[in-house]
């Protein structure tokens, strides 16, 4: 299932997520006139960095949220393009150098299918690099928000409510790559546990994206209370005694190339 976000209020809460595609991005061995397509491209940022890396290249950012695309719109120029589009349904034939994507694959459940497609993508000896939530991730978020729904006033709103996310361990994902049809796997954990700066940059990064999925089966009475009780217990649960607010962030880190 596609979700739709604000992508104003994602740009404005997503400190961490871009600090950690920066760094894939510095980390990137390109020559300059690559073909890339950037997979969950959000509010446009990363893709306007890696733009600047391939000045004789071109990049392609996908999202399946048109509040993501609407706010990545200001990046689009010179040799980067955007489109809104579902990850699970890529279509592309041997048509990239590089596929990249930071912070979105927890989002996708069917991996095999994601492969797969992916490796179809790739121009022969191209590469994928990702990061993505591995298992132990958003630990105070999952306790709150399972007891959200618990509550009776919400229980029933959740009887067919399939979990939005895939988070696996490492041994897990090195599974799914091993049965991949690509070449040079390397797949690692990364501890990325971060201290939020105050409880209001903590609720800005509750309201977008992690409350989104939640809140689409609840009535429309009953979205603000359970909004607001999932706040409440989050900052009450990673307040620290400086202020800061605490939550894990374990992330799965996959490289591979196609033979």
């Amino acid at each position: 299932m596609a979700y739709e976000f604000n992508g104003e209020e994602y740009e404005r809460a997503s400190g961490h997520q871009k600090e950690w595609g920066a760094k894939l991005i510095q980390e990137l061995d390109l020559n300059g006139d690559e073909r890339i397509l950037d997979l969950g491209c959000g509010d446009g940022e990363l893709t306007a960095q890696l733009a600047l890396r391939v000045p004789h290249g071109s990049i392609l950012g996908i999202d399946a949220s048109q509040g993501m695309i609407g706010a990545a719109e200001k990046h689009a120029t010179g040799n980067l393009c955007l489109a809104r589009k579902d990850i699970n349904a890529l279509d592309y034939d041997d048509a990239f150098d590089l596929i990249f994507s930071n912070a979105t694959l927890h989002w996708i459940r069917d991996h095999r299918r994601l492969l797969r497609n992916v490796h179809r993508a790739l121009r022969r000896g191209g590469v994928i690099r990702f990061n993505f939530a591995a298992a132990g991730n958003c630990s105070h978020f999952f306790q709150v928000i399972r007891k959200a729904m618990s509550l009776p006033e919400y229980r029933s709103c959740f009887d067919h409510f399939e979990w939005p996310w895939f988070m696996p361990t490492l041994e897990e994902y090195e599974d799914f790559m091993r049965r991949s049809e690509f070449g040079d796997i390397r797949v690692w954990l990364e501890n990325a546990d971060r201290f939020f700066p105050d409880a209001e940059a903590l609720i800005r990064w509750v309201d977008q994206p992690s409350l989104v999925p939640f809140l689409a089966p609840l009535g429309a009475a009953q979205r603000q209370p359970f909004r607001d009780f999932v706040v409440e217990q989050m900052v009450r649960e990673t307040v620290q005694e400086d202020g800061r607010c605490f939550e894990t962030f374990r992330r799965i880190n996959v490289f591979a190339r196609k033979p």
